[in-house]
Order: C-alpha cells, then structure tokens, then sequence
C-alpha cells in the first residue's frame, strides 16, 4: 500500500512538470474563431495572467454565467483548458474530434461525481490545466452562490494547485435562456494561487471551497478592467 501511495505522489511531481501540446485544432479553434469573439466583439482583457503556472497540472476554477466561459477560458488563459463534457457529445462525428482536440473528456449523464473525478484528475496528472464551475451550473447573476467541493476534491487528489478566475459580465453578455449574445464586455481577473487542501477531510475541503468563493466574488465585486 505504501508502495503505491509512492508511485502516485512520484507520477504526480513528475507529470506537474509537464505541459501538454496544444492541437492543431485547438489552436485554430482558440485563434480563428474565440480569439475574434473575445476580442473584439467583447472587448475582452485579461488581467492576472501572471498568476498562472506556465507547466503542470492546476485546477482552474471559475464562475459560470454563460455558455461563452469554457470556450474564452481555454482562449484567454493561453494554455490548453481541459472540460467535461457530456458522453453524448462525443457521439457527434465531426464535433467529437474538435473537442477532443480541445482537451475534453467525456462524463456519462447520471454517472455521478466519481468517474467525473476520476477523469478530471486523470487530466491533472497529465499537466493540464483543468476547468471547474465552482456552482457547477449556470447561475442568473454571474457570481458563485452555491459552492461545489469537487474543485477543492481534485485538488486534495492531485497535489495540484487552485487558480481561481472570476469572468467579469458573461452572463449578461449572454444570459441564461437567452438566444442571441448581447455585445457587452467580458473581462476576466485571474487571481494568486491558492494551495491544495491538506487532506480530503470534508472540514478542509469546505474551507478550501469557501476561500475560493470568496477569491472570485471579490474579484468579480471589482467589475470590469479600466487600464491594464
């Protein structure tokens, strides 16, 4: 048992050194088609950028307003994202090769949270930076209102630290049930690192939750980026 634990820890120091090679799919994806969007139909800036880890596994963390965040997280941050998505979309030829290009993996629906555990702490292992929604679905007013321990989880797992990303306006920039996008500004704020919980105890993981709560709201509390 001791010898395993070993192997686990060693693999994991070993592959956090790691950077996985962004697809040529992924690439175009990010510069022909998000790039644009976020750009210059959103007016879109990034402040913080520094904050993130240039190789290794790391759990990005953000909130959820908008259909629009996986695709302008995996864009703005400047290295590969890694999402879940739903096994059903890997069925759709054509669609399936793009994101899985992208760093998506699939999670069957209704599977529960231990294969979407399992799979995202696969991808941590790898070097990817790994998205979570902290709520876990979209919320109405863009900020993080109920808290998911499943971020704080993979961190414990994985020995990966936490980057914790606020998405400043997306959810008016596209509000939920909304069908056509709204031309606002869509700013984000990448805040400092927040290490991984100390054990996978349930008081740590809420603790580690409620810092990353807190992280992102404030940031978000801070509206948009005036001069960068």
């Amino acid at each position: 048992m001791i010898l395993e634990q070993f192997k686990v820890v060693t693999r994991v120091k070993k592959n956090h050194q790691n950077l996985p090679r962004q697809s040529f799919v992924y690439a175009c994806v990010s510069f022909l088609l998000v790039f644009p969007i976020f750009r210059f139909l959103f007016r879109g800036k990034t402040k913080g950028i520094s904050n993130l880890p240039k190789t290794g596994g790391v759990v990005v963390v953000s909130n959820h307003g908008s259909h629009l965040d996986p695709p302008i997280l995996g864009h703005a941050l400047g290295r590969p994202v890694a999402f879940m998505a739903k096994s059903e979309l890997f069925k759709v030829p054509i669609l399936s090769l793009i994101i899985s290009a992208c760093g998506a993996y699939p999670v069957k629906r209704g599977a529960g949270d231990r294969e979407a555990i399992r799979n995202a702490s696969n991808r941590l292992i790898e070097g990817w930076a790994t998205g979570v929604f902290l709520d876990g679905t979209r919320q109405e007013n863009g900020r993080v209102n109920d808290p998911k321990a499943g971020a704080a989880l993979l961190a414990a797992k994985t020995g990966s630290p936490i980057l914790p990303v606020a998405i400043v306006n997306s959810h008016r920039a596209f509000p939920k049930g909304s069908l056509l996008p709204r031309f606002v500004s869509i700013h984000l704020r990448v805040g400092e690192l927040i290490q991984p919980p100390k054990t996978k105890q349930r008081e740590d993981l809420r603790l580690t939750t409620k810092e990353i709560q807190i992280s992102i709201n404030s940031m978000l509390d801070k509206g948009l980026i005036l001069n960068i």
